[in-house]
């Protein structure tokens, strides 16, 4: 149980004195001041409890009782906080999430659940709520604001209005509301979107947003709602106009939006003030985050792309925390702070030695020092995947107005590492009245089924991309309506993957000449392992191999995957209601006239 700061400031101020004596105390440090924006040399922290009481000079809260680290010059510096993380997109349950990011240095995370919210509705977002407690990673929610993403044009497994949005906005664990990606219903200042932002401003709770490509009269519009944050941004300009605006810009590093190289120019290149700047990690992997890192690694990248390193270490700890109005709680080592801090080998770097979560030692040369229980599901969660009927062959097949020749077809052109897709236009083989995929240029057939209420609802077009040649991959993670999405260049093996996915409960299945070649289960919600984070990590490696060896050279192709269905970001994207033009939100042909 984490004390409250009226339950324990005499005692601090007590052990600040030397009256009492430091239960932990850290000494010859190398101190890397969030606050001042400094370096300070043979520093110490002493703390009391799971809170900071002193820094600086602490020679004289040390008693016979107290535990002493002798940081030999270590850069210490806050806990790193991550601004803006979908958990889901790891594969892993909460608790399995924690025990990989938590010795990465990542002990405050601010989560927006609405995966699980897409399935579950609000017994997700209470399910995520319940698991936090009594992890030693602090997970602050924010209530999803799009359930589901866009109404007119597909399926979720709930309905989340005003009423919900309120009922999650009263719970203490929740912090803001969660990114508005109904970006359009803002600009068109829809009655049921401004009632979500207005509650959240009547609580007054931080509305948190997501707005692809705005810029100018619109982007300041988008702004005026008083939305105050960007995670969705991919260029310079995006960063400039956001930050000039006052809002805060999330410079996001995931598995496969590698976006910091060119966001972060907003400070290298046009020396924009960096204190409305946070680093964010979105969507990341569990292979990603066990190989290369969580908010270690996106730290790591800023500077790599000449950022100053105080600087960096400010995006993922101050910045978060006064955008979230939690300063005085954590995002610096200062008296009175939980006591949430990293000893790291080199600055540069980034190198992680050892992890001080609440005032105890969680994690030390990457292995976590502590037990985390995982907790039981009940079965409702587990079992998430309803199909009207078994799939069959037959089910794929996209006509044609001809019996035999060529037509022109819309397709999805998924652009690498990049979450904004293209709508090309493509010339494909037509044989007995059916338009066939092309394996040679890339070109698949692409599905939809609908799986929350076994509505029967399928939506058939072609996606372009990926380079792989495989009979069929699917996977029940299809954001942000989580139906199940088939690619395939046989229709045989697209319905023993769909079925696949049906009996398991969701995973990602690869399918070849009639064979499961590969296959991630995902049981909760059709989102996440229930396995420790090696194993899936393993199974997930398994699955790239296979993808990487049929012709797929893309870095994190299923993440790039798993957005073909997100339908509130240009151009083109594919539901269980069919084919959208994203630009103009409208159904579309999938052949071309």
């Amino acid at each position: 149980m984490r004390s409250n700061i009226w339950e324990i400031s005499d005692t601090l101020v007590r052990v600040a004195l030397g009256k009492e004596k430091a239960d932990l105390v850290i000494i010859n440090s190398t101190f890397v001041n969030v606050n001042s924006g400094e370096i300070l040399e043979n520093f110490g922290v002493a703390i009391k409890g799971d809170r900071v009481a002193t820094i600086g000079q602490v020679s004289h809260t040390i008693g016979p009782d107290t535990e002493v680290i002798d940081a030999k010059g270590m850069y210490l510096v806050p806990g790193f906080l991550d601004a803006h993380v979908h958990v889901e997109s790891s594969m892993l349950s909460l608790t399995n999430f924690a025990k990989v990011v938590l010795p990465r240095g990542t002990t405050a995370v601010f989560i927006d659940p609405h995966e699980i919210a897409n399935v579950l509705g609000l017994d997700g977002v209470r399910l995520m709520i319940e698991e936090s407690k009594g992890l030693p990673l602090k997970v602050f929610v924010t209530a999803p604001s799009c359930v589901p993403a866009n109404p007119m044009f597909e399926t979720s497994g709930a309905h989340l209005g005003v009423k919900e949005v309120e009922e999650m906005l009263r719970l203490k664990e929740v912090i803001a509301l969660g990114e508005m990606m109904n970006y359009p219903g803002v600009l068109a200042t829809d009655p049921e979107v401004m009632g979500k932002i207005n509650a959240a401003h009547r609580m007054g709770k931080v509305v948190e947003g997501h707005d692809a490509g705005l810029l100018g009269m619109e982007l300041a519009a988008y702004s005026a709602s008083g939305i105050s944050s960007s995670h969705e941004m991919t260029r310079k300009i995006d960063a400039i106009e956001r930050l000039r605006l006052g809002m805060y810009a999330y410079m996001r590093e995931g598995s496969a939006w590698l976006d910091v190289k060119e966001t972060i120019k907003a400070i290298t290149e046009a020396k924009l003030d960096s204190r409305h700047a946070c680093l964010v990690t979105d969507d990341r992997e569990v292979d990603s985050i066990i190989k290369q890192g969580h908010m270690d690694h996106v730290v790591r990248r800023a500077i790599e792309e000449g950022l100053d390193p105080i600087r960096a270490i400010q995006m993922a700890t101050i910045n978060p925390a006064e955008h979230y109005g939690l300063a005085r709680e954590i995002g610096s080592v200062a008296p009175s702070r939980y006591a949430d801090m990293l000893l790291l080998r080199d600055l540069t770097e980034v190198d992680v030695d050892t992890v001080i979560a609440d005032g105890r030692i969680v994690a030390r040369e990457g292995k976590l020092l502590v037990e985390i229980r995982a907790p039981s599901y009940d079965e409702k969660y587990l079992r998430t995947v309803r199909l009207r009927r078994k799939v069959e062959a037959s089910d794929f097949s996209i006509k044609a107005p001809i019996k035999d020749g060529r037509v022109r077809v819309r397709a999805i052109e998924a652009i690498e590492g990049n979450v904004l897709t293209k709508c090309s236009i493509e010339e494909l083989r037509v044989r007995d009245w059916e338009v066939l995929p092309d394996a040679e240029r890339s070109i698949y057939k692409v599905a939809v089924l609908e799986r929350h209420k076994a509505t029967g609802n399928m939506g058939l077009g072609f996606v372009k991309g990926f380079g792989f040649k495989l009979g069929a991959v699917a996977s029940t993670v299809a954001h942000d309506n989580h139906n199940l999405l088939v690619l395939g260049l046989r229709d045989e093996d697209m319905a023993i993957a769909a079925n696949t996915l049906a009996e398991v409960g969701g995973g990602i299945v690869t399918v070849d000449e009639g064979r499961v070649i590969s296959l991630v289960k995902l049981p909760l919600a059709g989102l996440m392992s229930t396995e420790e984070p090696e194993s899936v990590a393993e199974e997930l490696e398994r699955t790239y191999e296979i993808w990487r060896e049929r012709g797929c050279e893309w870095v994190s192709p299923f993440m790039t995957m798993s957005l073909l269905a997100l339908d509130v970001l240009p151009e083109l994207r594919i539901t269980d209601r069919g084919l959208i033009d994203t630009v103009n939100f409208r159904y579309v042909d999938v052949i071309y006239r």
